[in-house]
């Protein structure tokens, strides 16, 4: 890891995962469950890495393992105990969906000429990502104050912040799925395999 890039990289892992029936990050894909890709991408752009998840099967990764402070809100909440836990003013914050993330895209969010934003995230095929961004640590507040309000939408919590969307090339289009059901998941693989 950079120690001169003084970013935090946190990783939400603890959604329920309805759809997929079984927790997302554990899930494997090419023999490597989701976390790791996710932490393989990340790991060369920040010097400290956090995972916010209430299951302790996440200790196996040896990241320092945070549970929701506040429980059973979503990403909002997830958001905030990562944000509240870093020590860094700018952070990586990644859902634990997307294994085919890069660090060639995640490394466009950290370009100095965004540094002003509260929150760069991804865009791709006409939709923002605020689960593949770069959140200042100053957003916990605003977090904080929206959940208290009962308030669980992320989008809603990006459109609070001077927010920056990178469109990234449609040939980048594969690495920033999520896979939130069993479907993208074959998908995913039948794509691998090809």
């Amino acid at each position: 890891m950079n120690a001169d890039n003084n970013i935090t990289g946190i990783i939400l892992a603890g959604g329920k995962s309805t759809r997929m029936g079984t927790d997302k990050g554990l899930l494997k894909i090419e023999n490597k469950t989701f976390v790791a890709c996710v932490i393989d991408a990340v790991k060369p752009l920040v010097d400290d890495i956090i995972i916010v998840s209430d299951n302790p099967d996440y200790d196996q990764f040896g990241f320092k393992r945070i549970d929701d402070i506040i429980k059973e809100a979503g990403p909002v909440a997830g958001l905030y105990a990562g944000l509240k836990h870093s020590k860094t003013d700018d952070n990586l914050v990644l859902s634990c969906d997307v294994p085919m993330i890069s660090t060639e895209v995640l490394g466009q969010l950290l370009k100095p000429e965004f540094y002003s934003y509260e929150v760069v995230q991804i865009q791709s095929n006409g939709k923002t990502m605020p689960l593949i961004a770069r959140y200042k640590k100053d957003c916990l507040t605003t977090c904080y104050n929206l959940l208290m309000q009962g308030e669980r939408r992320l989008r809603l919590a990006v459109s609070q912040f001077n927010t920056k969307s990178v469109l990234i090339d449609e040939k980048h289009s594969d690495v920033v799925k999520n896979v939130n059901t069993k479907e993208d998941l074959e998908t995913i693989n039948y794509d691998i395999e090809r």
